[in-house]
């Protein structure tokens, strides 16, 4: 069983305008049209069994609009293998009402991107947020390191994650893109020690540069640097992940099977570690 923990879709009319805007802030291209449709269409091809949807919201007035939304996409599971978590904006006036509604809507999870939203995460509201999900049993996915779209100052850095681990102590908390995207070193030598998950979001591979000319100086890691980071972390808190439509899930699948693991810590990682945090 393959799961993506880490996938982004929008409504199709959504998908039109935010699609193409995010390729060209970023300079990178995406592998399908941000919709639900073009998701399954991957899925299909790259051999995934479910992808988790993680929502990002932007502004906190569109909080339970968006949970709403992600609960009806959830109602065909089933059929279409994704499944949407929720998300919370840290500016909403009833933060500890909202992760309760998540957990009501059976959303199983929430995503928090402290770049889009402009609030470091370890904000007291950031702080709220976690333990608040934590008490109703529920994931939480954070970006983590830089975003290849935005400029610094970085909202989630290794020193912000090392404080909230500290002061809420969650026990689901999973770093997208391997713990702090470009900053991998560190995260290998100073996080380990935390109970944290990383996801394998747009970490692995090569970046898909729309122009190659004039892009900013950033990479993928190495095969052996991931390959490390299993064996530092453990390949039962590793989460396989793509980020689509961003990264092409049956490259990423490709990319797994063909690294220097174990078959069980491959096994343990398309979706070992997905299962016992989705308890599924």
């Amino acid at each position: 069983m393959k799961i993506d923990f880490h996938t982004h879709t929008w409504p199709d009319r959504v998908a039109a305008v935010a699609v193409p805007s995010l390729k060209a802030r970023s300079n990178s291209d995406g592998f399908t049209d941000g919709t639900n449709a073009g998701l399954s269409q991957s899925m299909k091809e790259a051999g995934v069994d479910l992808s988790i949807v993680l929502p990002v919201i932007t502004n906190p007035a569109s909080n339970s609009k968006i949970n709403q939304n992600a609960a009806k996409v959830n109602e065909t599971t089933e059929e279409t293998g994704i499944f949407s978590f929720g998300g919370i904006h840290p500016e909403a006036s009833n933060l500890k009402e909202l992760v309760h509604e998540c957990k009501e809507l059976g959303l199983k999870g929430l995503k928090l991107h402290p770049d889009y939203m402009g609030i470091p995460f370890n904000d007291i509201r950031i702080k709220n947020i976690i333990s608040y999900a934590e008490e109703e049993g529920l994931v939480v996915v954070t970006h983590a390191g830089m975003d290849i779209g935005l400029y610094p100052p970085i909202q989630c850095t290794i020193d912000m994650i090392i404080e909230v681990m500290k002061e809420v102590a969650p026990s689901r908390l999973i770093l997208a893109h391997m713990g702090g995207w470009m900053n991998w070193e560190e995260v290998n030598e100073r996080l380990p020690e935390y109970p944290v998950y990383l996801d394998t979001a747009f970490s692995i591979g090569q970046i898909p540069w729309i122009k190659e000319e004039g892009h900013k100086p950033y990479h993928m890691m190495a095969n052996g640097t991931f390959e490390k980071m299993v064996h530092t972390f453990g390949a039962d808190r590793i989460c396989f992940a793509t980020d689509s439509p961003w990264a092409d899930q049956k490259e990423y699948v490709e990319l797994i099977q063909n690294m220097q693991l174990t078959d069980a810590e491959k096994e343990q990682i398309f979706s070992g570690t997905a299962k016992k945090l989705l308890a599924l």
